[in-house]
């Protein structure tokens, strides 16, 4: 049987992963710099105790998932409609906005809490749009056989990006938070035009009910009767709902482990070495077997990972956790992408993607307003490490819920999707 091509043999994925790639790069420079300036101003200018400005991060995550909650029917119907190109075209060019008017706020000393609430909740709305119509372009770029090893890149551009991103945002923020914007804001630019680059592709038309509400739901109804896509969808939002970080490392880097700006660098950036480190095993060595299985075990190490962090005092010890629920998220983010994707029609995944984003960005989001809020209660420590645990249970718990997660052996569904015809010509 013949070696199927790399995704890099054709041209239009290669100009995806290089937006990809950059966008992301610049969105985690961009909200390592959000949050420490949130932090920071409710420590030193407003005089806020660390709960209360815990309170303030965890209030960053909920204006980044509203806009979520409220587009997702809408952004998965009109990404089935519109050429998904220009969606995300769009969403790129008002995060360059945002990291603009920032750079121009902090420049001017008007930066302020409620500017950063404000541009975290525009940042939501281009996540929004933006997500679904990148899910559902990957697959039209490259053939079905080639699909999973283009998940892993497309997971690479966006590990490596959470890799560099909050590094060389903490650094740049050291030297002047105005250069790490710009910096942002030109990465978003080189993304635009990247996303540009891409040739017009051919899409499915919208099969079912005419009416545009009746065709939103068609996204949630396909979920919720593919108990293995929901099982993988929840199993992330409930995991990440509990034993998310990100919100609290400001907390761990300014008064836990006392290791400042260049430390939070580091801490943010560490789950990312170990996804990365995941990903490029996978896009060498593709996942073939028991596929659901390791998918749970991998959520089950991801939680312990988490609880052994929230107890650390020990930087060396808090990289080594981060870097391993890193790599377990990574593993997770494969095998779920890959089952999503792979079971899920070419004209119904602009919405079935957008149902994916919302549980996603539930986990991310609410897991960092969750995180932010219970450390204010209980102390940082003791949330983190809770959540931690919470995960376990979850693996467990949707274990026994969906043995449909336990049964998928390989990525191959019973029976191939209608899709359109995929490129097959490598340029």
């Amino acid at each position: 049987m013949e070696k199927p091509p790399h995704p890099f043999a054709f041209r239009d994925f290669t100009c995806y992963f290089a937006a990809r790639l950059t966008s992301t790069l610049a969105q985690m420079a961009m909200v390592i710099v959000i949050g420490w300036q949130v932090y920071d101003i409710a420590r030193t200018d407003l005089g806020m105790t660390p709960k209360e400005a815990a309170f303030q991060l965890g209030l960053i995550g909920l204006a980044q998932f509203v806009p979520l909650l409220v587009l997702t029917l809408v952004v998965g119907w009109i990404a089935d409609r519109i050429d998904r190109r220009w969606i995300a075209r769009g969403a790129v060019a008002l995060e360059a906005g945002c990291a603009i008017a920032l750079g121009l706020l902090t420049w001017t000393g008007e930066i302020s809490l409620p500017a950063l609430f404000a541009v975290a909740a525009l940042l939501g709305v281009a996540r929004a749009f933006a997500s679904p119509a990148l899910q559902a372009l990957a697959p039209n770029l490259v053939p079905i056989a080639v699909l999973p090893t283009a998940i892993a890149l497309s997971s690479i551009a966006w590990q490596t990006g959470s890799v560099l991103g909050p590094a060389v945002g903490g650094i740049l923020y050291d030297i002047d938070a105005v250069i790490s914007y710009a910096f942002s804001a030109a990465l978003f630019v080189f993304a635009f035009l990247a996303l540009m680059l891409i040739r017009p592709v051919p899409r499915s038309a919208i099969t079912g009910p005419a009416h545009p509400w009746e065709q939103m739901k068609d996204g949630m109804r396909y979920v919720r009767q593919n108990r293995l896509v929901l099982g993988a969808i929840s199993l992330d939002l409930f995991a990440v709902l509990l034993a998310g970080v990100t919100a609290v490392l400001p907390i761990y880097a300014r008064d836990i482990l006392q290791v400042g700006a260049d430390g939070l660098g580091q801490l943010r950036a560490a789950p990312a070495v170990g996804a990365v480190a995941t990903a490029v095993w996978f896009a060498w060595r593709p996942l073939r077997e028991n596929v659901g299985v390791k998918l749970l075990v991998g959520v089950a190490i991801f939680g312990a990972a988490t609880a052994v962090f929230g107890v650390s005092r020990s930087l060396p010890l808090s990289l080594a956790m981060l870097v391993l629920l890193g790599a377990a998220d990574m593993l997770s983010v494969y095998v779920r992408q890959s089952l999503i994707q792979l079971y899920t029609p070419d004209a119904m995944r602009g919405r079935v993607g957008a149902v994916s984003t919302l549980f996603i960005s539930g986990s991310n989001e609410l897991g960092e307003a969750r995180a932010g809020f219970l450390a204010a209660v209980i102390g940082p420590t003791a949330a983190v490490a809770a959540g931690g645990i919470g995960a376990i249970l979850v693996a467990g718990l949707w274990a026994r819920w969906f043995p449909e997660l336990r049964a998928a052996r390989t990525f191959d569904p019973p029976q191939m999707p209608e899709d359109i015809p995929l490129k097959e010509k490598a340029t």
